[in-house]
Formats: C-alpha cells, structure tokens, sequence
C-alpha cells in the first residue's frame, strides 16, 4: 500500500498497489476528485483491483459524513457474490457422459436453459419474500410514485442473471471438491433506483450551488434530507433484493446439479455453509471516531473474521477469504481480479476464437446464448487474481482458492 498527499488532493489517498504506474490516468483522476469533496472522512482507499468507473473508481471506497452519493454505490446497487461448498470431489465424476456432453457441460447448459441471462426475465411472476414485503409496506415508497413500478416488474427479474461480468460458476477447490458461485446483483431494479436518485441529487446540488463540480458525476443527498432519507429506503429496498436474487440462483443451480448427481452417480453428498455478500452498496458504520456512510464501489467488506468470495475472472480463480479488518480499507477489500482493458479494449485485443480455445485447453465448459462478445470477459482483459491477492494480505486471508471447470454467462 501507498499514499498520495500532493497538490491534487485535500485528503490522502491510500492505495493497496506497489506504485502510481499501476493506476490509469483517469483511474486517478477520479480519486483527486473523491479527495476534494468536502464531506469525506479521513481519506480515500482504492482497492488493488482498482480501475475506472463512473464518477468514481471501481475499486473505491470512502467514508462521507452527513452525505450519500447515488454514483458511488453504482448503478448496479447490490452487486455481489454467492457461494456453497459440496463434498461431491470432480474425480467422481469427470468420466462421465451424458447425451449432452460430460457431466460438467449437461450440468452447465441445464442451467443456462433455466436460468434466463442478460436482458432476459421470466415470462410469470417469480416468488420473492424481498417483493412480498415491500408491497405490504409500500406507504414506505409510495412517495416515489416513478419507482413503485419497479417493484411490481421486479418480480419478472428475481431470480436472473444479468450479463457482462456477472456469471454461475462450477468450481473446484485445491482438494478437488466442487462448489458453486454466483456474481449478479439487482438486475434493472437497482439501476432504476440509482438513475432516478442521481438525477434527483444534480437537481439539488444545482440549486443549493454546491461545490462539487458537475463534471465529477458525483451529485449528492444529506442524509437527513427527505430525498436522502428516501434514496436509502429504496437502496436497502435493491440490496434485499440483490441478496435474494443470488439465494435464488444458487438454489436453482444446486436442484440442477443434484438432479444430474441423482441420476448418474450412487454419491450422497453434503453442502458447506452458504456465503452471501454484496460489493456495491454504502452503510452507516462506525470509524475513526465518528458514524460515517461507507461507499464500496467494486469492493468487499472485510471485518475481523468476516467470510467473502472474492473471483477472478472466467476460467480463472476465485478466492474464499476471511476479512483481517483494516481500518486503514475501512475494513475492506477487492471485489475481484479488476478489470486490465476496457470492454472495447478487449474486443479489440482478444477473438471470439482465442477465448473459447483458451476454455477448451483449460477443460472449461462453457455456456453461453450469443458468442460473440465472450472476449469481452477474456480471462486476459483482467488483472491476474493472484497478484491482487498478493496486493492486500493485510485485508484478507486466503481460506479456499477456486478453479472454473464451468461456467454460464449472459
């Protein structure tokens, strides 16, 4: 980890990398800007996967007092990872063929069909506790008559996956045993949310002349302002949401997966405890002596013992890890390997062809309806995962390293 104190900045900002030749210009540019806000608190942290966002890096994390900034939880509110363990080892089942390919392809292009992906949704209304219980509480967010509609098409979403780098993954671990991840958050639902406040948040900040330059694309809402009051109401509101929505994919891929152990295999087997956790979201929490909102954009909370999932990219690994508690991270970390090209970028440096000769050598099964943009989550358009780890062992320790056998995206 680093520091920058210069002219550019008001506040430090503390880096887990080895030198400022690791960070992109406009990567850095966007944390002077974090610095100069006059609402943050002690300094800016950027995570070791750290690379540019909107408004603010992914990667970023900041404490604000008295203030929320819709852009610096994003526009994906919610966005996290879930994980279980399974004792069922891949020696078990790696020689088996079914009339769809190996064991691991049935399994992986059975989840893609019942799982809708990128834009998709469900054609029926979905079951969701989260959903149930905002609409029997809705004098909570009638207020808001442009986003109530939202609850009601959430039903069609719960349950999905969503496209670009969020993914259903089969794994295994170092002794072979298979697990299951999960990357999706709250689909359109949270993206409503975070458009509708933002817009809300530059109106204001317009008017009140505020000092924070519009072209920092980080419109803010005190907290005790009824449109900040409410902007955290509808955030928790995507966070339950996201949450579910994760449980439910997990469950789904698992029934999959049992069904195809039922039907080839003699194996009983057991499942390992389910982590759930976001990476795009802000709460009140206590640091330094003060109770102060904590924006992590593209990071993951990392308390003293906390268990998270952090991955690295398709047909790469993933870690499970348990948190160190840094306060200098406001206890936190990566979120995952962090992007090294842009999504054209990658585009432009890496084939369709390329990729899926990589899976093939790799023995990665890959599902996936429209092939043509795979580049875009080329495993070399990210960092590599085991540097990053490298990068933050004083946020987080290594329990479990992860290897894709097989993976579904939008």
């Amino acid at each position: 980890m680093f520091v920058i104190s210069n002219n550019n900045t008001r506040l430090p900002i503390k880096i887990w990398l080895n030198d400022i030749s690791e960070i992109e210009s406009s990567c850095l540019e966007q944390a002077y800007n974090l610095s100069n806000l006059p609402f943050i608190h002690k300094w800016v942290s950027l995570m070791p996967d750290t690379h540019t966002g909107f408004g603010m890096p992914i990667g970023g994390v900041i404490a604000t007092d008295g203030v929320i900034i819709p852009n610096a939880v994003g526009m994906d509110i919610g966005c996290g990872m879930a994980f279980i363990s399974t004792d069922i080892n891949i020696s078990d089942i790696e020689d088996i063929q079914t009339g769809n390919g190996s064991f691991i392809q049935a399994v992986i292009g059975d989840i893609l069909r019942n799982i809708p992906v990128g834009f998709n949704h469900y054609k029926e209304k979905q079951g969701s506790q989260t959903l149930d219980k905002a609409n029997e509480c809705l004098d909570m967010y009638i207020e808001n008559k442009g986003l109530v509609e939202q609850i009601g098409n959430g039903y069609y979403q719960i349950g999905t996956l969503g496209g670009g780098n969020h993914f259903i993954e089969l794994q295994v671990d170092e002794s072979g045993n298979i697990g299951i991840m999960v990357h999706s958050g709250s689909r359109n639902f949270g993206l409503q949310i975070c458009k509708y406040y933002n817009k809300i948040a530059k109106s204001h900040n317009e008017k009140w002349y505020s000092s924070v330059p519009g072209n920092y694309s980080l419109a803010f809402l005190p907290v005790d302002h009824r449109d900040g009051i409410n902007y955290i109401k509808w955030m928790n509101l995507a966070l339950d949401f996201a949450y579910e929505n994760r449980s439910i994919i997990l469950s789904k891929a698992k029934e999959i997966l049992e069904r195809y152990i039922a039907k080839y295999t003699n194996i009983t087997f057991s499942y390992g405890q389910e982590i759930n956790c976001h990476h795009n979201y802000a709460s009140l929490e206590h640091h330094f002596n003060k109770n102060v909102w904590v924006h992590r954009k593209g990071a993951t909370r990392a308390r003293l013992g906390e268990i998270a999932a952090i991955p690295g990219a398709m047909g790469s690994y993933s870690y499970i890890v348990e948190g160190l508690g840094n306060e200098h991270s406001f206890y936190s970390s990566s979120h995952g390997a962090g992007r090294k090209y842009s999504r054209k970028g990658a585009m432009a440096n890496f084939s369709t062809e390329s990729v899926m000769l990589d899976l093939k050598e790799q023995n990665v099964a890959i599902g996936k309806h429209n092939k043509s943009d795979i580049a875009e989550e080329s495993r070399f358009a990210y960092k590599d995962i085991d540097t990053v780890m490298a990068s933050q062992k004083d946020l987080v320790k290594p329990i479990k390293k992860l290897k894709t056998i097989g993976v579904v995206k939008g």
